[in-house]
């Protein structure tokens, strides 16, 4: 007879070095720096195949400008969409501002596209370059950039998927739920749990490590190091699906595979960055039935949540980008597929 197999407890600490007094390279920073360099890859050997009017030699800067749009538009996104109360919130410590506390959380994807076609038009006007073709570019490596996003998610613990039941292959339990609980998670009821308390307490003094005053923290951080504390804590989880890594492979491995095939052969600049929109709004709709609501949101109309709304719109984008561009005049570029002097051409827009 087959065991079934305990349901794991999440305890990857986010730090890939570190903290040292609270600082540390975090696996979060490093999603994002090897998005930029695989990216840049992508795009120097896309120029150096001819594949692309940008000169190779201009890759590095361009990722940097797309790197600068990511992070600035996600942060502002991230306000606009999800928390518009940071956009008012001043304090008297560093960085003073709420919108530029990102040590604290809290990028938005869909805001990071924005960015990122800010950026292309920015660069596109300084270089005289096709602004369409440079979003295809990034429409064509973005996904990259999502897929270790996504598995940074994972490792830090949030965005966590929606309940599952306790024998389900994938089911994971994460302690970070009681962050987002508080004291009103049902586990303060317990008095079993205030056993978990003292366990979590005693091991981290045990290991010598510093946490933060809130006993929630200190559980949180027990349970990284101390078998035990996440033995005893298990059975005051919720099984959940793992949805970062659901959508670290819709969001980020299919809709580059998609991408990928469909240029295959050259095609009129903006048809990738429509078909981005497209597959990655419907990648993501899908993958985020699994995954919870951000606790201070929580479900909207019809059930949905705010990403699979703003998700909607990146359809309707795709849909009329789709459709505008494929019916302007404009050479084809791309086609890594297509052999040397076999390439398509179209009257180049005047």
């Amino acid at each position: 007879m087959i065991q079934t197999l305990a349901v794991y407890v999440h305890r990857l600490d986010p730090f890939a070095l570190g903290p040292f007094g609270g600082f540390g390279i975090r696996w979060y920073g490093l999603s994002y720096l090897a998005g930029f360099i695989v990216g840049f890859l992508v795009i120097r050997a896309f120029a150096r195949r001819g594949l692309s009017p940008l000169k190779p030699e201009l890759a590095g800067d361009f990722i940097m400008s797309a790197a600068i749009g990511t992070i600035v538009g996600g942060r502002a996104g991230y306000c606009l969409f999800y928390q518009p109360a940071l956009l008012t919130d001043f304090s008297s410590s560093f960085p003073y501002w709420g919108l530029l506390a990102i040590n604290n959380g809290g990028m938005a994807s869909h805001g990071g596209m924005i960015g990122l076609v800010l950026s292309c038009i920015w660069f596109a006007r300084k270089h005289r370059l096709p602004s369409l073709h440079l979003m295809d570019l990034i429409g064509l490596t973005a996904p990259i950039g999502v897929f270790f996003g996504r598995l940074a998610n994972f490792v830090n613990g949030e965005l966590l998927g929606r309940p599952c039941q306790a024998g389900f292959a994938w089911a994971v339990k994460f302690p970070q739920e009681l962050l987002d609980w508080g004291r009103n998670h049902p586990a303060f009821a317990s008095r079993d749990f205030q056993e978990v308390v003292e366990m979590a307490n005693a091991a981290n003094a045990n290991a010598g490590i510093e946490v933060a005053p809130s006993l929630i923290d200190q559980v949180v951080t027990a349970v990284r190091h101390d078998d035990a504390v996440a033995q005893a804590l298990s059975p005051f989880l919720v099984s959940r699906h793992p949805s970062q890594l659901y959508e670290a492979v819709l969001e980020g491995l299919v809709v580059f595979a998609c991408l990928l095939w469909i240029w295959r052969r050259p095609r009129k600049p903006g048809l990738i960055t429509a078909w981005f929109f497209l597959i990655y709004g419907v990648c993501r709709i899908l993958g985020e039935q699994f995954r919870m609501p951000d606790a201070h949101i929580g479900y909207e109309w019809l059930g949905l949540t705010r990403g699979q709304w703003l998700s909607f719109g990146l359809l309707a984008f795709g849909a009329f980008g789709l459709f505008k561009w494929s019916r302007r005049s404009a050479d084809l570029l791309g086609g890594w597929a297509q052999k040397k002097g076999a390439r398509e051409s179209a009257p180049v827009h005047k």
